[in-house]
């Protein structure tokens, strides 16, 4: 869909599609396509439409990134896992304070749903802390990484302001940021947002945008005038 730049920033940008009907998450998705690769379905749009809006979207040639953040008993976890392992997504999000059986028992689900479907595994990502959370004390994040990689998970979401740490203990770690605004924008009712420039001058892979585009007056405009610039800091 463009040059080489271009594709290593699409690639790297996740675009949060916080909306309760499909017909509006998928207007936004076929519009903002040009700027990302990746659409997250999270708990409003899922609650909404369920797996039925993950078809389009791939039509639409994205990968989908599923945003529960299962919290549950193991069992319940796992069981859902699988469930959602089998739909074709390409990361899944639980939440790390359910512990290491839970991860574990979330990553077994994902691979087994995915197996069985044919497809191979989502990404296992571990909530650390939720970037509205500006209280949580500083040992959180390290204690819920460690965590996560005792879980078998394959990344963690966390502020940008955490990735140096997750990359000093888990380099191989995938880092997804979200609460990403534009410089000088609202931070809405998130306590540690960062630019996308900053959060990828830090190390961050995948970044999650929502607010600040899908809340402009020209969704589009805004689109390009985030990922301006970008193209240096997101090649590989």
């Amino acid at each position: 869909m463009g040059d080489d730049s271009t594709d290593a920033v699409r690639d790297r940008l996740a675009l949060a599609l916080d909306v309760d009907d499909i017909v509006a998450g998928l207007r936004l998705a076929r519009e903002l396509r040009p700027w990302f690769g990746v659409a997250k379905v999270g708990l409003e749009l899922y609650s909404a439409a369920g797996p039925d809006v993950m078809g389009p979207l791939f039509e639409l040639g994205y990968d989908v990134f599923v945003d529960l953040k299962l919290h549950d008993i193991p069992n319940q976890v796992g069981r859902a896992s699988r469930v959602l392992g089998a739909l074709g997504a390409s990361y899944v999000t639980l939440h790390a304070a359910g512990g290491v059986d839970m991860l574990r028992a979330g990553v077994g689900g994902l691979a087994e749903g995915a197996g069985n479907a044919g497809l191979p595994p989502p990404v296992a990502v571990a909530v650390t802390v939720l970037t509205s959370d500006g209280d949580a004390p500083p040992h959180i994040v390290p204690k819920r990484l460690q965590l996560a990689m005792e879980g078998g998970c394959g990344g963690v979401v966390c502020a940008a302001a955490d990735v140096p740490e997750v990359h000093q203990y888990a380099p191989a770690m995938l880092k997804v940021v979200p609460g990403i605004r534009a410089a000088g924008g609202d931070a809405h009712d998130q306590a540690r947002p960062s630019t996308a420039a900053d959060a990828l001058a830090a190390g961050a892979d995948l970044l999650v945008v929502g607010r600040a585009v899908t809340a402009a007056p020209d969704p589009a405009t805004a689109a390009a005038d985030l990922v301006d610039g970008l193209g240096e800091r997101a090649a590989p």
